[in-house]
């Protein structure tokens, strides 16, 4: 049986260092910081490590709010979203994940761009 993406780049463990590198990126950018004022950043940590596992075909089920309803108060703009998904990309790659593994997660959080800039 083939492994998924989960199971090749560390699983769990590895799925929230990266998650840990993203968000030290992200709230040090001051274009995005704001998005995340009087946010409880524990529960996002877990969310995103819930979402990112599934996206990575691990066992685990993203139990979040639709994409189109946890972001439509916060009015994100395209070059937010990108932002955001260069920063993740960049946690990912600063973890060890190989390229076909970072593109492969990638598209799948981009195939989320249109519900989460509310479109």
């Amino acid at each position: 049986m083939p492994q998924t993406i989960y199971q090749d780049i560390g699983g769990r463990d590895a799925v929230e260092a990266v998650v840990t590198d993203f968000y030290d990126q992200v709230l040090a950018d001051d274009q995005l910081v704001p998005y995340f004022d009087g946010m409880d950043m524990d529960e996002l940590r877990a969310h995103q490590v819930q979402f990112i596992s599934a996206v990575a075909g691990g066992p685990v089920d993203y139990s979040g709010d639709d994409m189109r309803d946890a972001h439509a108060h916060l009015d994100i703009d395209e070059d937010d979203f990108d932002a955001v998904g260069r920063y993740l990309e960049s946690a990912l790659q600063m973890n060890g994940v190989d390229e076909n593994n970072v593109e492969a997660i990638m598209s799948e959080v981009r195939s989320f761009k249109e519900p989460i800039l509310d479109r």
